[in-house]
């Protein structure tokens, strides 16, 4: 067993981390936006994640596996699970790729339209709401934009 003889860090530094630190503020809106659309959407069947999904297929031709990962900055392996339920309930279908036998291309099923159908007057809705509150929803995009970089 290790002790530490270092001072503990103290607890004004637990207070101004918790005040600045803008990694806890994104996740905390992120979190919190994320249970207000998910509530919002349950009558419509989808999760905020599922409606970002489905809407990130919703193009004139099928999307690859990587530009769904990359729009929606995640890994291919979250991305795969994250499809398993949407193609289970038949609203995206998954191909091999003609081009490149390796990879897969996703496409919306009727029913994927239909549940973005269904689901779009609500995420609408609630859009509305929540931009009325903020300043300048352009100018916050614009700085998500800029923090969401990979190349930062």
């Amino acid at each position: 067993m290790s002790t530490s003889t270092s001072a503990p860090v103290p607890f004004q530094t637990t207070i101004h981390v918790r005040d600045t630190c803008l990694c806890l503020h994104v996740q905390r809106a992120a979190r919190a936006l994320a249970r207000r659309f998910d509530i919002a959407l349950k009558p419509a069947g989808l999760t905020n994640g599922q409606f970002s999904l489905l809407m990130s297929l919703n193009r004139p031709k099928p999307a690859s596996m990587a530009s769904v990962a990359e729009l929606l900055a995640m890994d291919r392996t979250t991305l795969t699970a994250a499809l398993k339920p949407l193609e289970r309930r038949g609203l995206v279908s998954s191909a091999t790729n003609p081009s490149d036998r390796r990879s897969r291309l996703l496409t919306l099923t009727a029913e994927g339209h239909a549940a973005l159908q269904k689901a779009l007057p609500i995420w609408t809705r609630h859009h509305e709401e929540i931009e009325k509150k903020l300043a300048s929803p352009k100018a916050l995009r614009a700085a998500l934009a800029v923090l969401s970089d990979p190349g930062e």
